[in-house]
């Protein structure tokens, strides 16, 4: 089975390091998009370490173009150290893949929060149980999606049934809210990255089934999770007829908002009529 640490290990090489990313992080036979926000912030902290940057400083934030999906494989992590301060540090990266550029990336390095919030707004993902209920659907290996939504394979995935009326042939709200955690390996700041494109595209509820590519995404860990279970809720507040933004909310067993993002993304092309 592959790992999720063997997913972030990336190589030293001219002009920044490369990285072997396992089918398994794919969803059809294109790499998972979060699962290349890891790798890049995986090689932006390497690059930040080997610059004499500190062991306790790690990507906070991430800002991510999508030029393209690249496939399962080899794929070159080019490196630039713009900044390396005393509170924030910045990295870019390209990953490449052939001669093509398919994300460039701007990461911000940062320690992450420690302790109690200051101030925190009551969120819906409060309100959801810290771990899985007997009643969550399970998108594990056996599940058919799996064969399109191969991460299924390492992370548990489990989502409160009632905000997917698409898999009952109905439709409802651009929403979807369930649990994720590693199968074999304990969470990390990279895996809660990862996870903040975890679910699959919320205006599925609405018709839109299919690939809905990613143009743009920003992601943000606040803190290192606890070891256990990350409940997340993905909306889509606004559904245009050719755009939509989606929303990640991540919490750990703990309480504490772990990490958010927010995307661009095109809605699905409407499939062809049945003959």
């Amino acid at each position: 089975m592959a790992l999720f640490a063997e997913l972030i290990s990336v190589t030293k090489a001219p002009g920044g390091y490369t990285a072997d990313i396992d089918p398994t992080w794919s969803v059809g036979s294109k790499v998972h998009g979060g699962a290349l926000l890891a790798v890049i912030a995986s090689a932006a902290q390497a690059a930040y370490l080997d610059d004499g940057g500190d062991s306790d400083v790690t990507p906070v934030v991430i800002s991510a173009e999508y030029l393209g999906a690249p496939d399962p494989g080899h794929v070159e992590l080019r490196t630039d150290v713009r900044k390396r301060g005393r509170t924030t540090s910045f990295v870019n990266v390209e990953a490449v893949q052939g001669d093509r550029v398919y994300v460039q990336a701007a990461v911000t390095l940062a320690r992450r929060d420690e302790g109690e919030e200051r101030y925190a707004e009551t969120l819906p993902v409060d309100a959801m149980p810290p771990t899985p209920p007997a009643d969550a659907l399970a998108w594990d290996p056996e599940h058919p999606a799996a064969k399109i939504f191969k991460v299924g394979r390492v992370a548990e995935v489990h989502y409160d049934a009632s905000t997917l009326p698409v898999i009952e042939g109905r439709t409802g709200a651009a929403e979807t809210r369930g649990w994720v955690r590693l199968r074999e390996e304990p969470l990390s700041g990279l895996f809660a990255l990862l996870a903040t494109d975890i679910s699959l595209p919320v205006v599925a509820n609405l018709g839109g089934v299919g690939w809905a590519p990613t143009i743009t995404l920003t992601a943000s860990v606040r803190r290192e999770p606890v070891d256990g279970w990350l409940r997340f809720r993905a909306t889509a507040p606004v559904v245009g007829q050719r755009w939509f933004e989606e929303d990640h909310v991540l919490v750990d067993e703990s309480g504490h908002v772990v990490a958010t993002s927010r995307q661009m993304a095109m809605m699905p092309a409407p499939r062809p009529p049945k003959s």
